[in-house]
């Protein structure tokens, strides 16, 4: 049985690194649903074992942010946030500036993928508007989102299983995130201000040839109004209320699904039902892993040889490397059992995080800009993005890895 186990699991973690398998129409997420759905057949795990597998208070936190980030989207927040940005009277790098922040900030209460869905198309013509190139504010979206998610244990995917699998404090953890994302912002506007150097306009035949997108949610302020109060009520009972995430954060999902203008199929439209079920699959495959013992045997493996996960350097660059073969949530489910220091949480969400940014299929947000940007005709290519990637990705690892250095007393 063991055996089988083993090679339903490396089937699925070998779909992750490539993004499918050979000869079969299988993404990430249904790669992740036949594993699981193996296990169970083979009788490796029984239902009721791979429904107890599953950590729904995370599924639950998911899905609620995925319910507001939808109401903001359809209000047309967005949108508004972004033209007024391109309307500001500022210099190309002082731009880039505002966006940065704008976005960090957005993306640390809402989903960072859902704001570079919102934000890119419109930022694209808004910067063409300007007759900006508009790569360079694209490339900053992107990275932007993911420095900024991880200032909170909302921002990400991963970070929402982090903080619920561990139990970490949501003030407690914004604290240890906030110097390293802050400087992480910084030098993210200095490195993409450095590569634009003189190169901020577009040529006069880059403005003509584009595709149109769809046409983005007008503003409604009623319905932003609504979204803007409900998340804010949500962020302070986080910070101030002993209650659990997952249940407030569902309460407010369905105080905004109860309205009598956008029908529930819209919002839940919106919803990204792949990544719930990229999550389902994973929580029951590695659960199948986890009963074999390798993965304790392993990390004791390691130990012994000088590799000890459970200490933060190590584990930092554990979660570094896989986020870049497996992507993050794969990786950051992978490590989980190692998570035993009182530091753990804080380098594992940071870590994958800030892993994201170093080549496109890194992270979601990435894959989802360079998408939107090929649409309406803007080619940003792997060298391009990378030229960019890897130094943002590099310069706020080594942040990290100097405060928490420094916060450990190198220990």
């Amino acid at each position: 049985m063991d055996a089988a186990i083993i090679v339903i699991f490396l089937m699925v973690y070998a779909g992750m690194i490539l993004g499918g398998l050979p000869f079969l129409q299988l993404d990430r997420t249904g790669i992740a649903l036949l594993g699981a759905i193996a296990l169970v057949s083979i009788g490796a795990l029984s239902l009721k074992e791979a429904w107890a597998a599953m950590h729904v208070p995370t599924l639950i936190l998911l899905f609620s942010f995925m319910v507001i980030s939808a109401q903001l989207r359809l209000g047309g927040f967005y949108t508004w946030v972004t033209r007024r940005l391109g309307d500001a009277p500022l210099a190309p790098p002082a731009l880039l500036a505002a966006l940065i922040a704008v976005i960090a900030v957005l993306s640390a209460v809402f989903s960072n993928d859902i704001v570079c869905l919102a934000v890119a198309p419109v930022l694209i013509d808004v910067c063409r508007a300007r007759r900006l190139d508009p790569v360079p504010y694209l490339l900053a979206l992107a990275c932007a989102a993911n420095v900024g998610s991880a200032a909170t244990l909302i921002g990400n995917p991963q970070n929402m299983l982090i903080g619920e699998t561990l139990e970490l404090s949501f003030a407690g953890y914004m604290r240890e995130a906030a110097l390293t994302v802050v400087l992480g912002l910084v030098a993210t506007w200095a490195l993409i201000a450095w590569h634009a150097r003189g190169k901020w306009m577009l040529v006069p035949a880059d403005g003509a040839r584009h595709a149109a997108g769809e046409t983005p949610p007008s503003f409604d302020a009623w319905q932003t109004a609504k979204g803007l109060t409900v998340a804010g009520a949500v962020f302070v009972l986080f910070l101030f209320a002993p209650l659990p995430r997952e249940v407030v954060a569902l309460v407010a999902a369905g105080l905004l699904m109860t309205s009598r203008k956008l029908h529930s199929h819209k919002m839940l439209g919106l919803v990204d039902w792949q990544l719930l079920v990229l999550f389902i699959g994973l929580f029951v495959v590695n659960e199948g892993l986890a009963r074999t013992g390798i993965p304790q045997a392993a990390i004791r493996d390691l130990a012994a040889v000088g590799v000890d996960l459970a200490h933060p350097g190590p584990l930092a660059a554990a979660t570094f490397v896989l986020s870049n073969l497996v992507s993050n949530v794969p990786a950051v489910m992978l490590l989980m059992p190692a998570a035993t220091h009182e530091m753990a949480g804080p380098v594992l969400a940071l870590a994958s995080t800030l892993a994201g940014n170093l080549v496109i299929v890194g992270s979601i947000a990435n894959i989802i800009v360079v998408g939107a940007a090929a649409h309406r005709g803007i080619a940003i290519g792997w060298r391009q993005h990378a030229r960019v990637g890897v130094p943002v990705t590099l310069a706020t690892l080594a942040i990290m890895a100097g405060y928490f250095g420094l916060r450990l007393g190198g220990g």
